[in-house]
């Protein structure tokens, strides 16, 4: 009994002195701050526009994310949100030319008095997106849907969080029918190594592109993962490797913006080999009792390529998925079949499906001009790729729409 009365003061201690800390930041005009993260072009290889996020200078030290939670649980989560929406429709006006604004916003609260009033008071909202972060079931989106509408009249857009989740993040496109969608980070997260998660995000781009959206993958953090994305064709990019929130508006690194641009113009290419490249871990050939030591240190790791001293591949090595001349637990494959990273897909796909049996399914090495070791490409995603070329004519809104939010941004300037 003793420890139930324990409990019970511990939890009333802590909802007091949240409800003191989040009374403190809502009389300071300065609480909370807004810092901005880049997102980025990944056509452009420039920053189209920037995500407004909290940060509280406490006490408590803790996330954005608990600050919001206990607010919620406290009843004055959406003063405290209308806070962050007051500041970022304020900190838009001081955007670069060209570039939007994203804010989270949580739609449960879009209805109560004082996010609502704040939200429907502004003439203009052109520039800024409202990011729809829900954790709370939503129970009526129509009603939802006609305040969008509303917000949209004045020059607002929409954005959907974490899509791919779950059903109810697919539930939520549908309903919501967003102008842009922000990929779960869990899909981007090693996706270069995950073919099951870019097929996860392929499906989700071409079920938003069915509904007029455009994507971006947020999260990234490595430079195989924005590779990957942008030769899967996503518009936008978020992510660590774009650089960090700060409180001015951060420019991409030059260098990095002219990889993307080099990138986009391969990808552009689209029916030639070097826009399915997938980067994997490549050793020397006298290194190869290493391979073991290799995979088991990268889980995610499922081939290595084993280099001569011209940097050419002599074979490759998997981990053991059927039975074989194996090393350890791995299986070794000879390369059955190379192909120019200018080779033209259609060409090279039937080039792999007329090989033995046994090595029909393996990947194809890719090499560059010089005959050196650029990557693999895995026959389904050739066969995918070809499926999309020919049904293209059937979307061929699709690439312009991609770009929408980028050139509503240009226009909104003028």
């Amino acid at each position: 009994m003793g420890g139930a009365i324990e409990a019970g003061s511990s939890v009333a201690s802590d909802a007091a002195a949240w409800r003191s800390a989040i009374a403190r930041a809502l009389c300071d005009p300065d609480e909370p701050t807004l810092v901005f993260q880049p997102i980025v072009d990944l056509r452009r290889g420039v920053v189209a526009g920037y995500e407004a996020l909290s940060r509280f200078a406490g006490p408590p030290t803790a996330s954005p994310d608990a600050w919001f939670a206990a607010a919620d649980r406290l009843g004055l989560a959406a003063q405290l949100e209308a806070r962050v929406v007051t500041a970022a429709i304020a900190a838009r006006d001081r955007l670069p030319a060209g570039c939007f604004l994203t804010v989270n916003v949580s739609p449960h609260l879009m209805h109560q008095p004082e996010l609502a009033d704040v939200l429907t008071a502004a003439p203009d909202l052109s520039r800024l997106v409202l990011e729809l972060t829900e954790h709370v079931q939503i129970d009526d989106h129509a009603r939802l849907n006609a305040l969008l509408d509303q917000l949209r009249a004045v020059g607002a857009t929409v954005a959907l969080d974490d899509a791919g989740s779950g059903y109810s993040g697919l539930q939520q496109l549908a309903l919501v029918r967003p102008e842009l969608v922000k990929i779960d980070r869990a899909l981007v997260d090693h996706a270069d190594r995950d073919e099951v998660k870019l097929a996860l995000a392929e499906l989700l781009g071409s079920y938003a592109g069915r509904l007029d959206a455009a994507l971006i993958a947020e999260g990234i953090e490595r430079p195989e993962e924005l590779e990957a994305f942008i030769r899967m064709g996503v518009p936008l990019g978020q992510g660590w490797l774009f650089g960090r929130p700060t409180p001015t508006w951060t420019t991409l690194a030059p260098e990095l913006g002219e990889w993307i641009r080099a990138l986009a113009d391969d990808r552009s290419r689209g029916d030639r080999i070097a826009s399915l490249v997938e980067r994997t871990t490549s050793i020397s050939d006298s290194e190869l009792g290493q391979v073991s030591t290799i995979l088991c240190a990268d889980p995610s790791l499922e081939f290595i390529a084993v280099l001569d001293r011209n940097d050419r591949a002599v074979c490759l090595v998997r981990r053991q998925l059927r039975s074989g001349d194996s090393l350890g637990e791995t299986h070794v494959l000879s390369v059955s079949l190379r192909a120019s990273a200018d080779a033209e897909v259609a060409d090279v796909a039937t080039r792999a499906m007329t090989r033995p049996t046994g090595s029909r399914f393996d990947p194809v090495v890719c090499e560059d001009s010089f005959g050196g070791y650029a990557g693999i490409v895995r026959p389904e995603r050739m066969m995918l790729r070809l499926a999309q070329l020919t049904s293209a004519p059937a979307s061929a809104d699709g690439p312009d729409r991609e770009l929408w939010l980028v050139g509503a941004a240009a226009r909104n300037e003028g």
